[in-house]
C-alpha cells in the first residue's frame, strides 16, 4: 500500500472541508443518533471514498458516512478501509480547528496502516505497522514523490521529551468515570497537568508525547480511533480496552467501541495504570 496516496486523500479531503469552514453554508444537519451531519462531512467522504475505489477495488469501505453494511457482509471481510471523513464535527462548527480526517487500513481486525490529517492546522500524522509513526507540519504544500520523502519530511514519534505527566480530555465529552481516572493518576504522580482537545488530535498528543495518559470513559465508534490506535502503537504507546487491558479491536459486531485507555510511551514504563 501507498501510505502517500492515503495521504494525499487526505489533505484533498480536508481541502473540501477548508472550503465549507472558509465561508461556504455549512448546511448542518442531525442524524439519527442526534450527532452532526454537516456539508463538508459529505464532501469530505465523497472525495475519500472515490479515491479508495478508484486505486483499491477490491477492498471494502467503512466511513462513517457511508452506508453501513450488514454484519454478515463484514464479517467476510479479512482487510477493509476505516475511514472519518471528518473527525470532531462538533468542534468544527464551534470553529476551533480541532477536527481530522482518520483513514485507516484494517487487516484481520488490527490497524496496519493510518493517516489522520488536521486540515485547520495543516498537520499529518501517519503510521505503518512495524514501521514506526511520524508527524509532517505543512503537509498540504509540500511536493513529495513518494512516501520515503513524505517520511524524511516529518519527525518521528514521539519527538516530546517528557515535562511531568500531563492528562488529554475531550473538549466535547468528559466523563465523571474519567475525572476519578484523573484522580487516580494524580494519586501515583506530584504533579498532572490536563490539557483539553478535540478529535483524534488526543490520540496524536499521546503519540507525540505532549501527553500522557487520555482516558476514554464515554462513547466513541471504530472510525474515531482506528487511525490514532497505529498511530499511537507505533510511537511505543498503547491504546487498550479499559478494564481488561487487551488491544482494541475492528469490525466488531456492533461497532461502538468499548471504553479506553491511550497511554503514551513514557507513562508505560512509569505507571501501572
Amino acid at each position: 500500500m501507498q501510505l502517500k496516496y492515503i495521504t494525499e486523500l487526505a489533505i484533498q479531503a480536508g481541502e473540501e472541508i477548508m472550503k465549507v469552514y472558509n465561508g461556504e453554508s455549512m448546511g448542518i444537519e442531525t442524524k439519527e443518533d442526534d450527532s452532526p451531519l454537516t456539508r463538508a462531512d459529505k464532501r469530505a467522504h465523497a472525495v475519500i471514498a472515490a479515491g479508495l475505489e478508484k486505486a483499491y477495488p477490491l477492498i471494502p469501505i467503512l466511513s462513517e458516512e457511508g452506508e453501513m453494511p450488514e454484519v454478515t457482509v463484514r464479517q467476510a471481510w479479512k482487510r477493509f478501509w476505516l475511514v472519518d471523513p471528518l473527525d470532531g464535527t462538533k468542534e468544527f462548527i464551534k470553529k476551533n480547528g480541532e477536527f481530522t480526517v482518520n483513514i485507516a487500513l484494517i487487516e484481520e481486525g488490527k490497524p496496519v496502516l493510518s493517516c489522520i490529517y488536521a486540515p485547520a492546522l495543516d498537520t499529518l500524522y501517519v503510521a505503518e505497522k512495524g514501521a514506526g509513526s511520524w508527524k509532517i507540519e505543512n503537509a498540504a504544500s509540500r511536493v513529495l514523490p513518494d512516501t520515503a520523502a513524505l517520511l524524511e519530511a516529518g519527525d518521528k514519534l514521539p519527538n516530546q521529551e517528557p515535562d511531568g505527566v500531563a492528562a488529554v480530555v475531550s473538549r466535547s465529552h468528559l466523563s465523571e468515570a474519567t475525572e476519578q481516572m484523573l484522580e487516580e493518576l494524580e494519586q501515583q504522580f506530584e504533579q498532572v497537568t490536563t490539557i483539553s482537545a478535540g478529535s483524534s488530535l488526543k490520540l496524536c498528543l499521546i503519540a507525540e508525547g505532549k501527553a500522557d495518559f487520555y482516558p476514554r470513559m464515554a462513547p466513541t465508534m471504530e472510525w474515531d480511533i482506528g487511525a490514532g490506535q497505529l498511530i499511537v502503537e507505533e510511537a511505543g504507546g498503547a491504546v487498550v480496552v479499559a478494564d481488561s487491558k487487551q488491544k482494541m479491536e475492528y469490525n466488531k459486531d456492533e461497532l461502538l467501541n468499548p471504553y479506553f485507555i491511550a497511554k503514551s510511551a513514557w507513562l508505560l514504563q512509569h505507571s501501572s495504570m
